[in-house]
């Protein structure tokens, strides 16, 4: 493995054991590692040390991982700034185990590499290339009683599956899909949010 020369988003399957391996190929004097010492996920408090690393100016690459089994939402939309337009020779690695933890405004920006040595997780049953009314309302039907968590990972799936058919969204587009985020984790019912979800992909492919 060489170092990336972007900034990444890595799935991996246990943060710790990927880091130790990822970091042998990386220059140790260039390197830091923002990592929740107390806890396994990525705060608030984390996104702000991050940020101040960001801005310490260096003449090499700097490479900065930003680790965490799940990402706070708040923790994303601090960062989203700096990883959309990062200081000189700075490049940012996100280590995750879990792809639904990042939010779709950030997955954009970023590129993604699925390092995890299990399965891939099931593809969601839809066709948006094709979605109509009907299959819609089945879907959410479906999924109206599923738990937040569940939702959440539906999300995720939406936006995979959303890149792989290569269905085009502008920024406000992107941008409901991490509100959608912010509110199933604010416990508001998956239904109405995953029509609303639907239905801007539906208006997107009728254009």
């Amino acid at each position: 493995m060489h170092p990336l020369q972007r900034s990444s988003i890595l799935v991996v399957n246990s943060i710790d054991t990927s880091l130790e391996e990822i970091l042998a190929f990386y220059p140790s004097h260039f390197t830091r590692v923002i990592k929740n010492s107390e806890k396994n996920e990525f705060q608030i408090v984390d996104a702000q040390n991050a940020i101040k690393e960001a801005y310490i100016a260096t003449n090499e690459t700097k490479y900065i991982f930003l680790c965490g089994a799940t990402f706070r939402s708040e923790a994303q939309n601090a960062l989203l700034k700096v990883l959309e337009e990062p200081p000189l020779n700075i490049v940012f690695i996100i280590l995750v185990e879990s792809k639904s933890s990042i939010l779709p405004t950030i997955h954009s920006r970023l590129l993604y590499k699925n390092l995890k040595q299990s399965v891939l997780e099931e593809d969601i049953d839809l066709d948006l290339k094709y979605l109509d009314l009907k299959t819609l309302y089945n879907f959410v039907k479906e999924n109206q009683r599923i738990s937040k968590d569940e939702a959440i990972k539906l999300v995720g799936k939406l936006v995979l599956k959303i890149n792989k058919d290569k269905i085009s969204l502008n920024e406000d587009e992107l941008e409901s899909f991490s509100k959608a985020i912010t509110l199933l984790n604010l416990n508001s019912r998956p239904a109405p949010i995953l029509a609303y979800l639907l239905l801007t992909i539906l208006e997107k492919e009728r254009q």
